[in-house]
């Protein structure tokens, strides 16, 4: 009943042994695990079509409505709820909570291996740092200690939403995007946004002049925004779209001479 678990057991899990997953899980832009999504029933998390498909296990997240949370509880339903996952750590964490609670510890301790192998390969073949900035409407965003900062650094990328001035931030501003002067801007790819106020910085004149296309990547939120193994699956693509967009750069920005690309 959650878009990030449902991840988990959508990969711990064959498709026979799964009752329902969240619509939400069907969508490629935020579930790295939509293909496998489309193999089993959805819910929409409510009560009713759980009681409907009478599982013998529910697995929630911290962000499942608490009211449905709740009342299946007090229907009898056993319950694991599990947290949300900020960093490789985390992920080790919940992915063994989930296997053991669906009695496949031996395939979740196989899916912490691998990814555990892809960061090892990405810290190995580093390359030259890369700065970017992680940027969204709501401001400079991947701060240190999430997941996305995570996944950027395994991919071989310096965040400057983590140094000053850009760390004092919490929202878009063009002049400090201006001191920092990153190389790219990595931008996540937003589901179902709505035009608003806080895109007129992404519009801003000089963001578009220094910024506009080779110097800006839109990412799937799906590399990012779920912490499950599959999230080195991304950073290792992530690494090569990065260096492929950097490639495409033919010069430094004009106000950038001490910066590196």
């Amino acid at each position: 009943m959650n878009q990030c678990v449902d991840q988990l057991v959508l990969a711990l899990l064959p498709p026979d042994r799964i009752a329902s997953v969240t619509w939400l899980a069907r969508n490629p832009e935020g579930s790295l695990m939509a293909r496998e999504a489309q193999r089993v029933g959805i819910n929409h998390g409510l009560a009713e079509e759980v009681v409907r498909q009478q599982p013998d296990l529910v697995v929630a997240g911290g962000f499942t409505t608490p009211a449905t949370r709740g009342l299946l509880k007090r229907l009898g339903y056993p319950m694991i709820e599990v947290d949300h996952a900020e960093s490789f750590d985390d992920i080790r964490r919940i992915t063994r909570q989930v296997a053991k609670a669906v009695g496949e510890e031996k395939r979740g301790e196989t899916l912490i291996a691998r990814m555990d192998r892809q960061l090892a390969e990405l810290a190995r073949d580093p390359g030259p740092s890369l700065r970017v900035a992680a940027w969204d409407g709501a401001g400079f965003s991947a701060r240190k200690g999430s997941l996305f900062d995570a996944v950027l650094k395994a991919a071989g990328a310096t965040n400057v939403a983590n140094e000053p001035p850009a760390s004092g931030y919490g929202k878009p501003d063009t002049e400090v995007l201006l001191a920092t002067a990153p190389t790219l801007l990595v931008k996540g790819a937003g589901m179902g946004r709505r035009p608003g106020l806080r895109d007129n910085v992404e519009r801003h004149p000089l963001v578009r002049r220094y910024w506009d296309g080779a110097r800006t990547m839109t990412i799937r939120q799906a590399y990012y925004l779920c912490g499950t193994p599959m999230v080195a699956d991304a950073a290792v693509q992530l690494r090569e779209e990065l260096r492929a967009a950097a490639a495409k750069i033919r010069r430094p920005l004009p106000f950038a001479a001490t910066r590196r690309l």
